[in-house]
């Protein structure tokens, strides 16, 4: 090995290793900061070394714990459903489109395209999924309203199959007798595990993130994902300090809530699943590259 080389490398690491403290750095602001007392907070801003300690925060959600785990349960379960859902209905309408010889094709592609450049507005949205399909307090909910198909993926999932996917193999599995589900089925989602796994990614983390929909369909508490229920929980908290009226007649743990640190800790019971859970789905990533690669 080279000088040349091993410097290339040794710049290499250096930019990664730069990007990587990007990432992880701010995580740990963020953790530190959720365990900071409050009035140190006040007063010494965040730091990565704070002067007094405090677990104030964790103990307010500790005794929420039970409405916490409720809405851990439901954004685990929609975040499921919805991601596999979103997978079948996007690769089912991506694949049809990425066939050269589909009738009207580029009429129907037109029409994916032109949802990512308009939308019907929330009010009518709200009211076609409110009084016509009556979704409104239900987990459905969360699921279909703008999450469970996105343009976006379905143009990204077209020009996977249409750039990677080899014609001349559909083209003999056709000549022996293979049907279009079963070549959809058996030869496109194997040589498509990258763009799925990639898919799947930016939906799970859209419906694990998402607060909107419950904002906009859910009023009963128990079909509140995790992401509403702490938006709740710090309008409370929020409320409850601001409020001189209701705060003078308070006691004085309610009037002192910690309203920074809670924010902060927020932030990690929501992030923390996520950050667990990457390392285990990442293998997929190179394993899918490894399957879809075209052998000679």
């Amino acid at each position: 090995m080279n000088k040349e080389t091993v410097a290339w490398r040794l710049a290499a690491h250096t930019v990664l290793i730069l990007f990587s403290l990007t990432c992880f750095v701010p995580f740990v602001l963020l953790t530190m900061s959720s365990i900071t007392d409050e009035q140190s907070i006040l007063q010494h801003g965040y730091s990565f070394f704070p002067k007094d300690f405090s677990f104030e925060a964790y103990e307010y959600l500790w005794q929420q714990s039970s409405l916490i785990f409720n809405a851990y349960g439901i954004t685990v379960l929609i975040t499921v459903v919805g991601t596999a859902a979103s997978l079948l209905i996007t690769s089912l309408l991506a694949y049809p489109l990425s066939r050269r010889d589909l009738p009207g094709g580029t009429f129907f592609a037109f029409l994916v395209f032109f949802t990512l450049l308009f939308n019907g507005g929330l009010v009518p949205t709200y009211l076609v999924y409110t009084q016509v399909f009556e979704i409104k307090n239900t987990l459905w909910a969360l699921i279909i309203p703008a999450l469970l198909m996105k343009g976006f993926n379905v143009l990204l999932m077209r020009t996977f199959f249409m750039t990677t996917i080899p014609v001349p193999v559909l083209e003999s599995a056709s000549i022996d007798g293979a049907s279009e589900f079963k070549l959809y089925y058996k030869i496109v989602l194997p040589l498509s595990l990258p763009i799925m796994a990639t898919v799947g990614l930016f939906q799970a983390l859209a419906y694990w993130n998402d607060w909107n929909n419950g904002l906009i369909y859910v009023t009963n508490p128990k079909l509140f994902s995790l992401q509403n229920v702490l938006n709740r929980l710090m309008s409370d908290i929020q409320f409850l300090a601001s409020n001189s009226d209701f705060a003078s007649n308070a006691s004085e743990s309610i009037a002192q809530l910690p309203s920074e640190t809670f924010r902060m800790a927020i932030a990690v019971i929501a992030v923390v699943p996520i950050l667990i859970a990457y390392p285990f789905f990442q293998k997929y990533f190179v394993k899918g590259m490894t399957i879809g690669a075209v052998k000679g």
